[in-house]
């Protein structure tokens, strides 16, 4: 299965997810298409707005340019919404992690990678505010 078909299976498989606990979610088919910012999925539950840039791999990192980062940025400022990252290693629960504690590596890409996330991200029960697990 291509990468990119991969892609908009898992985030299909998030958008579902928000729904059925209660945040009203849109898809942005094509986000990276247009010459505006714009999220994968945009949620909310009336009290708090995310928006989700959304990255599925087999590999142990997944790489977004700056440009991914700052549009997801921008939206998010003029939005009104929080900033997420949206990752899904192959055969693991997704994991969400706030631009703000993404690792920048030397040729001006961001990484997340298991370790990174386990340190500074969350899992889904966490984003949505069911429980906050304490980090050492």
């Amino acid at each position: 299965m291509g990468s990119k078909k991969k892609g908009t299976r898992a985030e299909r498989e998030l958008f579902d997810m928000l729904w059925c606990v209660n945040f009203s979610t849109i898809r942005s088919a094509g986000s990276g298409s247009t010459p505006r910012p714009s999220p994968d999925l945009l949620a909310s539950n009336g009290k708090r707005v995310l928006a989700i840039e959304c990255k599925s791999s087999k590999k142990e990192n997944i790489y977004l340019t700056k440009k991914e980062v700052d549009e997801l940025n921008e939206f998010c400022n003029l939005f009104g919404a929080e900033p997420w990252i949206g990752v899904r290693f192959n055969n693991m629960k997704w994991f969400f992690i706030d631009t703000d504690n993404l690792k920048k590596t030397k040729k001006n890409y961001y990484c997340v990678n298991l370790d990174n996330i386990k340190k500074k991200g969350l899992n889904f029960d966490e984003l949505i505010g069911k429980f906050r697990q304490l980090r050492l």
